[in-house]
């Protein structure tokens, strides 16, 4: 399998199945998109923006869900196999990607991997084990989780210095080195992790100091 990163925003996520695993999936997935679960009842009280829908979706049934949803992606969530074997079949038939929560390891073409994700937006990090070891994917991401601590920060950072140098006709090579050298300065992220500084004011330093850089030369 190959990890992409895909923007839901405006599409429409169909969740069959309302137990712990599908409620957490239609959490997920709202944040961005319009989520429906459909289950004949609600195991979780919390299912973020999602729309539920009280029914009991036959096999034969399924193909017409997606039908009326039209989604880009449907989850396969449900504790009966026989409904989810008609869900990733409908999915298939439709050319809509599917995630069947009740298999793990081997998968069939067009079916997606929801990660475990560290975040700290805007960044983003992805952990899968293919599906065959969820306990290790939950380990990694606790991990990360201070690693990550200032990276959105440092991102917001980066991309403003960038943009701000070029808008200053810094020559591109320098501009990298100097993206670089900031991206690589341990006191930087001690400083944005801690809040003794924030981006706004690393810019104006590094600027500062390019122009004084760039007059001497």
């Amino acid at each position: 399998m190959i990890p992409l990163f895909h923007d839901f925003t405006d599409a429409t996520v169909l969740v069959v199945g309302g137990g712990p695993v599908g409620a957490r999936k239609a959490r997920r997935f709202a944040r961005e998109a319009q989520v429906y679960v459909v289950s004949p009842d609600f195991g979780d009280a919390d299912f973020g923006d999602a729309e539920r829908i009280r029914a009991a979706p036959d096999p034969v049934d399924v193909p017409g869900w997606l039908e009326r949803h039209d989604p880009a992606l449907v989850v396969a969530a449900t504790d009966d196999e026989t409904v989810n074997d008609a869900v990733v079949d409908a999915a298939r038939d439709r050319g809509v990607l599917v995630n069947r929560a009740d298999r793990a390891g081997s998968r069939d073409p067009g079916s997606v991997v929801v990660p475990a994700t560290v975040e700290d937006p805007p960044v983003t990090v992805a952990i899968g084990t293919g599906g065959t070891a969820p306990a290790l994917s939950k380990y990694l991401r606790q991990e990360l989780e201070d690693a990550l601590a200032g990276a959105g920060e440092m991102a917001t950072l980066l991309a403003e210095l960038r943009a701000e140098l070029k808008a200053r006709e810094v020559d591109p090579e320098r501009r990298r080195q100097v993206v670089t050298d900031v991206v690589n300065t341990s006191s930087v992220w001690t400083a944005l992790r801690t809040g003794t500084t924030n981006h706004r004011q690393v810019i104006d330093d590094v600027l500062a100091e390019e122009r004084l850089g760039g007059e001497s030369r």
